[in-house]
């Protein structure tokens, strides 16, 4: 087969991709749940730029479909086989109880009172011992954001505490030692 330049290969793909969009992801939402629709359309379109001298010229939406069966076919196996999974490593270490929650339940309480990420980069760092670059690495934040955000969420998590050891019964602020 003949070489397309890039440029007309580009075009002919932006053409193709604008005439089959509509149709290919109404196919694809009436066989998928909803949350794997923009991956599936979007696996459709990879192959069919991969495979763009292959799409035929006069009608490429039934070529595009038989494409998006087989990207379908891939999602439903890839689902099984996590569920799979997720099955076996249940059956080999079953869930334990988390003695943590029940020993102190004021600092679960107070971690609930974080905001998500905020929580994240505590548990983060207390529990799983990583460092502020290591934190970065896992939510995608700059070193300097997580060890900014930690500074915050370790402040908040004193005044929640404080907070939840007024209600309990324990020492009250007036009998801390002064900061």
């Amino acid at each position: 087969m003949e070489t397309v330049p890039d440029t007309d290969r580009q075009t002919r793909f932006e053409r193709l991709a604008r005439e089959v969009a509509v149709p290919l992801r109404s196919y694809v939402v009436r066989r998928s749940p909803a949350d794997a629709v923009d991956d599936i359309v979007a696996d459709v379109l990879l192959v069919l730029w991969r495979r763009l001298d292959d799409v035929p010229s006069d009608d490429p939406v039934p070529w595009t479909y038989a494409v998006a069966r087989g990207c379908l076919a891939n999602s439903r196996r890839t689902t099984q086989r996590q569920l799979r999974l997720v099955d076996r490593i249940t059956r080999l270490d079953p869930p334990r109880d988390q003695p943590e929650a029940e020993e102190h339940p004021e600092v679960h309480a107070a971690l609930g009172g974080l905001r998500e990420l905020d929580r994240e980069v505590v548990l983060l760092w207390a529990w799983e011992g990583l460092a502020p670059r290591e934190i970065a690495l896992v939510t995608g934040l700059s070193a300097n954001a997580v060890s900014i955000r930690l500074h915050k969420a370790k402040k908040r998590l004193v005044e929640l505490l404080g907070k939840n050891a007024n209600s309990a019964g324990q020492i009250p602020d007036t009998e801390r030692r002064p900061r």
